[in-house]
């Protein structure tokens, strides 16, 4: 654990993220941003079809492309099966300040986020979604594993509902923060 957090920091209550909920906005997001990928098997089973019509064709092609839709949902659902992903369904507490975000298990035990480590951020309903960057190219492996991490990686987040924050000021001090990291609009 980095360096405590400033005293002027936002303290919020201990919030733990559903599984079910993390399920549901990884998947939305995946399949509005890779929507085109399930058409690459269907296209490429449904090619002889176009030579020699038959409906095994038509039948395989939609089954292979029905097959790939589950692999890609199962490993972005294995996210919250794996060892590695326990912390992110941990009932935390945030302490957010200028130069990072600690979430804190107890008052010794946690994690720092530093700013640079979040891609985006999304306001979902009445929450803060934090996305984090994904590795960079160097922190991946090479080959052809380096292009499959790349290409097919689940998406990582932090969700702060607006009710864990102890009042509307915290709330507006965290949305003025973001803008100036120019993570929200």
């Amino acid at each position: 654990m980095q360096s405590g957090a400033a005293p002027n920091a936002i303290r919020t209550k201990k919030y733990q993220l559903e599984k079910n909920t993390f399920t549901g906005i990884a998947l939305a997001k995946v399949w509005r941003k890779d929507w085109w990928m399930a058409l690459i098997p269907l296209v490429l089973f449904l090619l002889p079809a176009v030579f020699s019509f038959s409906w095994w064709w038509v039948a395989g092609a939609i089954l292979v492309t029905l097959i790939f839709v589950l692999l890609r949902s199962a490993q972005v659902m294995g996210v919250t099966q794996m060892e590695q992903g326990n912390p992110l369904f941990e009932k935390l507490s945030y302490e957010i300040d200028s130069r990072q975000i600690l979430l804190k298990r107890n008052e010794r035990e946690g994690m720092a986020l530093t700013w640079d480590m979040i891609g985006s951020v999304e306001r979902k309903g009445e929450s803060y979604v934090l996305w984090l960057k994904p590795p960079t190219d160097a922190q991946l492996p090479g080959g052809w594993k380096g292009w499959l991490a790349k290409n097919f990686q689940a998406p990582v987040f932090v969700m702060m509902p607006f009710r864990i924050f102890n009042n509307p000021n915290d709330l507006k001090l965290l949305e003025s923060m973001l803008r100036r990291k120019e993570l929200i609009a």
